[in-house]
């Protein structure tokens, strides 16, 4: 307990081990120097903010938790009278078919809970479960807490400034200010202290808020010293009950020897469940996500549809006639373009809200993250495919591009891989960037790819020492794969029946004009899937690299 800027969260973070960079000093669990993987698999943290699938229900959130953190031989329906039995006991039955997102502040901290007692953790650290919430839900918080740690866990967590009620359910204490401890012992045995140190709590007052005015320096920096001084800045232990007979290191290694540790290093791996499993269950929540939201799905096809017959309608019949040769070729861009921007902004905005998500499951061992990472490339596959799918078959036939099945093969391949390889790029931004600061690079990072593309400047005309642009610009690839698609293959003299004069009724004159080769469409293709698996890779490290950047 402490004022804000004590270093409650700090602290609880550096124990929990979320936090490992710019940490000095010590650890021991049971007397032994912590090992991290053996802690973490005994142990969880319930961050502040409740990070919850907001589009699942309670009954689906708490089934796929136990899918990835319970044993894989129980059945459903001894993993359903675990869930069945924590919901009862939280008072969550009644709401199992509610929504996260629909959930109250209360409920959803409860959720958050339960979520973690799947797996029946023996100590579980919370970031102020209590904030946020009315006196109601934070009495129901704090006595659930007090009754886990009755059932025989260890129940550690910070609280900002407590009723005197809820003060005295917790059985006991630690005081910070500026990161010192200034009292560390049982809850009843505060008035007693600082009434020792001289500065003794009104009669009626709460000794909560008492404690916590002399920690933000109300009655003087002087009386933080001498509190710090008095406890011995938290090694001194004579305000615990039975405090004699607190066991000393030795006592408890010789309780937990070594014999006993290696039983549980050899127990399993880093998470509970095997990488086949993780990412059976994360690909079924993650279907399970899609069907249900609004943006990434419904409006996404929506959005395809609409362009799709939007650029249609302005191009109509462009495909096919001789004197719109550079109508078509403006529209082939503009569907690059459409490709491009959609599908990279999209996952700039959506995926970074995910990535508290991540942080809390990845951090308390539900899954590995290329578990995650595959799971989520799987899911949005056929979303993809089926959007970009729609989007070309309505563009290509009502601009009137030539009905061949090998054309339009090769058109959807392209489409498909620009789609692919944006929303990779849209990925890296959204892995490493908050939505503000990617919502600005992604636009800016593609400029350079637009210029390189080859469409306002020949690729010809580009200068010597501008030309390796024009090599890593998917959108070089793209245009020209589509050109290839287009008008290659041999293409045969186009229909001239809206001008007297075609300049381009010849396809190989409009090819020449724009330096652009017919027979390169296997190089681009090629070229696009290298940068795509790039890409993907670079997501990957880079998320992995957010994750523990964070910590």
């Amino acid at each position: 307990m402490g004022p804000s800027g004590a270093g409650k969260s700090t602290l609880l973070d550096v124990l929990s081990g979320y936090r490992i960079s710019g940490v000095g000093g010590s650890i021991f669990i049971n007397g032994r120097d912590r090992n991290m993987k053996r802690f973490k698999k005994m142990s969880c943290y319930i961050q502040q903010d409740d990070r919850l699938q907001g589009l699942l229900t309670v009954s689906e959130n708490m089934t796929l938790a136990a899918d990835l953190k319970l044993p894989t031989k129980l059945d459903k329906y001894e993993k359903g009278e675990v869930i069945e039995d924590i919901l009862t006991n939280l008072g969550l039955y009644e709401h199992m078919h509610t929504r996260g997102a629909q959930l109250s502040g209360g409920q959803r901290k409860r959720l958050s809970i339960a979520l973690e007692l799947i797996n029946n953790p023996l100590v579980m650290f919370l970031d102020e479960p209590t904030t946020g919430l009315d006196s109601s839900s934070c009495t129901q918080v704090v006595q659930l807490c007090q009754s886990l740690a009755h059932q025989g866990r260890t129940i550690v967590c910070t609280v900002h400034q407590p009723s005197a009620s809820l003060f005295a359910v917790f059985d006991a204490v630690y005081v910070l200010a500026s990161g010192q401890c200034l009292y560390q012992g049982t809850t009843k045995n505060l008035v007693p202290y600082v009434e020792e140190a001289g500065i003794p709590c009104p009669i009626y007052h709460n000794p909560a808020d008492y404690v916590i005015e002399i920690a933000s320096g109300e009655y003087g920096e002087d009386k933080l010293e001498l509190l710090t001084k008095k406890i011995d800045n938290g090694k001194a232990h004579n305000w615990f009950d039975d405090h004699e007979s607190l066991p000393t290191m030795e006592s408890l290694r010789k309780l937990y020897p070594l014999s006993a540790l290696k039983e549980i290093d050899e127990s399993s791996g880093s998470e509970e469940t095997s990488q086949a499993n993780q990412r059976s269950v994360l690909i079924r929540r993650g279907f399970l996500k899609a069907k249900r939201d609004a943006t990434m799905t419904h409006l996404r096809i929506m959005v395809n549809i609409v362009v799709g017959i939007m650029l249609g309608t302005l191009f109509i019949n462009a495909g096919n006639e001789g004197s719109r040769v550079l109508d078509n070729y403006n529209l082939l861009f503009a569907i690059l373009m459409h490709h491009m921007m959609s599908p990279m902004m999209l996952t700039i905005l959506t995926f970074p809200s995910e990535m508290s998500i991540l942080l809390k499951e990845h951090f308390n061992r539900w899954y590995s993250l290329g578990s995650y990472y595959v799971s989520v490339t799987i899911v949005d596959l056929p979303i993809s495919i089926f959007s970009c799918a729609i989007f070309s078959v309505i563009v290509y036939i009502m601009s009137s591009q030539p009905l061949e099945i090998t054309r339009f093969a090769m058109f959807f391949t392209i489409s498909l891989l620009t789609v692919l390889v944006a929303q990779s790029f849209g990925l890296m931004v959204g892995a490493v960037f908050n939505v503000v600061n990617g919502t600005f690079l992604g636009p800016t990072l593609s400029v350079p790819m637009m210029m390189f593309a080859g469409f306002g400047v020949t690729l010809r005309d580009l200068p010597p020492y501008l030309y390796w642009g024009s090599y890593v610009s998917y959108l070089r690839y793209g245009l020209e794969g589509y050109i290839s698609a287009i008008y290659g293959l041999n293409r045969q003299t186009l229909a001239c029946d809206e001008a007297e004069y075609c300049h381009y009724k010849h396809p190989k004159v409009f090819l020449k004009d724009v330096a652009m080769d017919p027979n390169m469409f296997w190089w681009d293709t090629a070229a696009l899937t290298t940068i795509l698996l790039v890409l993907r890779t670079a997501a990957f490290l880079l998320l992995r690299w957010k994750l523990s950047a964070v910590r």
